[in-house]
C-alpha cells in the first residue's frame, strides 16, 4: 500500500536545499502551511525562490522566512501588509516578480497540468506585457532588473480580434500546502476559504509536501469530497487541529448594528 506519511515536519522538508524554488499555499494568513514553514526556518535553508499569493506578515506566514533573510525572490500577486517585504524590495535585497492574481493561479495550474504556456487578456496594454516593471532595485534606488517584454498576439474571439499576452507556466522544485484532512495516499480535503491557492501550489511542485490537521486511513474520505487527488502529493504529515491560526485583519460588527 502507498503510504506517503512522514514522521515529522522536519523530516518532510529535510531535503529542501539552499536555492530551491517553492510554491506555497495560502491567501493572506488563511491556509498557510505554517508548521512546514517553521520547520524550514529551523533547518536554515536559504536563497529560496518562492511562488505564493503573498508573503505573509512580518511575524507570520512566509514573513518569518523573509525576516530571517532566507528568501531571494518572491513571485506574488499581493505584497501589502508586510513592512519588511517593502524594505527588502526597495533596498535591493529581494527580487519581486509581481503577477496578476488570476494569472498567477493559472500559471501554477498550467504547470501542474503539463501546459507550458498560455495566452490571456490580463495585462495587455500594461507593463505586465510591455515590460519595465521593477523586479530588483539597486542600492542607489535605480532599477537593476526589470520585467521583460512579453509576446502579444491577436486572436479572433467571438468574431472580434483581441490582443492576448503570453504567460509561461510555473513549475517549482517543491510545494508546501495545508489541508484540513488527508489520507495516507495523499488525497486532500481543504476547509472553505483555506483551499485558496493550496491545490494550485500543490500541482506546481515536483515534490509536494502537505501538512494536514487530520490524517485518516485510505477509504475514509468520500471520493466526491476530495479537492486534490493524491497523485499530486508526495509527502504528508499530520499536525493536529490545535495548531495556531491567525486572522490577518479582524473585523467585528458595531454593537447594535
Amino acid at each position: 500500500m502507498i503510504d506517503k506519511t512522514c514522521a515529522s515536519a522536519a523530516d518532510a522538508v529535510a531535503d529542501i536545499p539552499d536555492g530551491a524554488s517553492l510554491a506555497v499555499g495560502g491567501f493572506g494568513l488563511s491556509g498557510n502551511p505554517m508548521v512546514l514553514i517553521e520547520a524550514l526556518l529551523a533547518q536554515g535553508t536559504s536563497g529560496l525562490s518562492i511562488v505564493s499569493n503573498n508573503c505573509g506578515v512580518d511575524d507570520w506566514g512566509l514573513g518569518v522566512l523573509l525576516n530571517a533573510g532566507r528568501i531571494r525572490k518572491m513571485t506574488s500577486s499581493y505584497v501589502g501588509e508586510n513592512k519588511e517585504f517593502e524594505r527588502q524590495f526597495l533596498t535591493g535585497e529581494l527580487e519581486l516578480e509581481l503577477t496578476p492574481q488570476g494569472t498567477l493561479a493559472e500559471k501554477l495550474r498550467a504547470g501542474g497540468s503539463g501546459i507550458a504556456a498560455f495566452y490571456t487578456q490580463t495585462g495587455v496594454g500594461t507593463q505586465v506585457a510591455e515590460g519595465g516593471l521593477p523586479r530588483r532595485y539597486g542600492a542607489d534606488g535605480s532599477v537593476a532588473v526589470a520585467s521583460p517584454v512579453k509576446d502579444v498576439r491577436v486572436f479572433d474571439v467571438s468574431g472580434e480580434p483581441r490582443e492576448y499576452v503570453l504567460e509561461e507556466a510555473i513549475v517549482t522544485d517543491f510545494a508546501l500546502v495545508h489541508a484540513a484532512r488527508g489520507d495516507r495516499h495523499g488525497n486532500l480535503v481543504f476547509n472553505k476559504a483555506a483551499r485558496n491557492f493550496n491545490p494550485l501550489a500543490a500541482m506546481a511542485g515536483r515534490v509536494c509536501i502537505a501538512q494536514v490537521e487530520q490524517l485518516v486511513e485510505p477509504g475514509e474520505l468520500d471520493p466526491d469530497a476530495v479537492h486534490l487527488p493524491g497523485v499530486y502529493v508526495h509527502r504528508i504529515v499530520e499536525v493536529g487541529a490545535g495548531i495556531e491560526k491567525r486572522i490577518e485583519r479582524r473585523t467585528v460588527r458595531t454593537e447594535g448594528a
